[in-house]
C-alpha cells in the first residue's frame, strides 16, 4: 500500500516528469520477460536529479521512521536500490548493507554486503515491485543472516496481484511512494493522457503476460 495520497500523486507527477517512467499505449515496451507493456519504469534516473532525489529520500525517511519505527539498518536491494537506500541511511543516520541477487562467487562469498548483526531491525529500501520476486530473494538473504525485516519501502508498485500475494505469503509489509492506481489517476487529471488510453493501461494490468495492442 502507499504510504499516503498526497506524496503518492507527487511522486507520480515528478516520476513521470524526469522520464523516470514513461506511458506508450499506441507503442508498447517490451520487458525483459518477454511482456508486452505501456509502461516502462526506471528509477534509477532519479539520482540524476538532486531536487527530486532529495524529496524521494526525504519521503522515504519520514514515512519509514513513522511506519516501522527507526530500524538499526537500511538494507538496498541491488543494484537499483543501492543509491537511494545509502541516501535514506545517510538522512535517518543509520548503517547502511546492500543485498546481491546472489552470493558472490570468490573472496568471502557474501551475498549481504556491510556490516550487520544477529537481531538488528532492518528496513529494505527498493527502487521497483513488479511480482515482488527478486525483492522477496533480498529479504530472505537478510533473514538467513539472522536480520529481523521490519518491511520494505519502494518506490513505486505495479500492483500485480501476484506481487502482493508474495509479499503476504513471505510475511512482509510493503509500502511504496507511489502505485500504479495513483499514477493514472494523476495523468487522467492533469490530461497527461486522455480517457481511452486510460482505458487501455487498465486493462493492461488484468493480464499483463497476455495483454497486446489489439486488446
Amino acid at each position: 500500500m502507499i504510504f499516503n495520497k498526497d506524496t503518492a500523486s507527487k511522486t507520480a507527477e515528478l516520476l513521470l516528469q524526469i522520464n523516470a517512467i514513461k506511458l506508450s499505449s499506441k507503442n508498447p515496451f517490451t520487458w525483459a520477460s518477454g511482456w508486452k507493456s505501456p509502461i516502462y519504469c526506471d528509477n534509477r534516473i532519479i539520482l540524476s536529479f538532486p531536487a527530486i532525489r532529495n524529496y524521494i529520500r526525504d519521503e522515504f525517511a519520514k514515512n519509514i521512521e513513522k511506519q516501522f519505527g527507526k530500524p538499526d539498518v537500511i538494507a538496498g536491494v541491488a543494484t537499483g536500490a543501492i543509491g537511494m537506500g545509502i541516501l535514506v541511511a545517510q538522512e535517518l543516520g543509520l548503517p547502511f548493507v546492500y543485498v546481491r541477487p546472489e552470493p558472490k562467487k570468490h573472496g568471502r562469498k557474501n551475498q549481504v554486503e556491510g556490516f550487520l548483526q544477529k537481531g538488528q531491525n532492518v528496513v529494505v529500501v527498493e527502487d521497483l515491485i513488479s511480482t515482488g520476486n527478486s525483492s522477496l530473494l533480498a529479504v530472505e538473504a537478510l533473514r538467513n543472516e539472522g536480520a529481523n525485516v521490519k518491511g520494505m519501502a519502494a518506490v513505486f508498485t505495479y500492483g500485480f496481484p501476484i506481487a502482493e500475494e508474495n509479499f503476504k505469503q513471505a510475511n512482509v509489509d510493503l509500502y511504496t511512494l507511489s502505485n500504479y492506481e495513483n499514477l493514472l489517476e494523476w495523468a487522467v487529471a492533469k490530461e497527461y493522457i486522455a480517457e481511452d488510453e486510460h482505458e487501455l493501461l487498465t486493462d493492461w494490468r488484468k493480464n499483463p503476460s497476455e495483454w497486446s495492442i489489439e486488446v
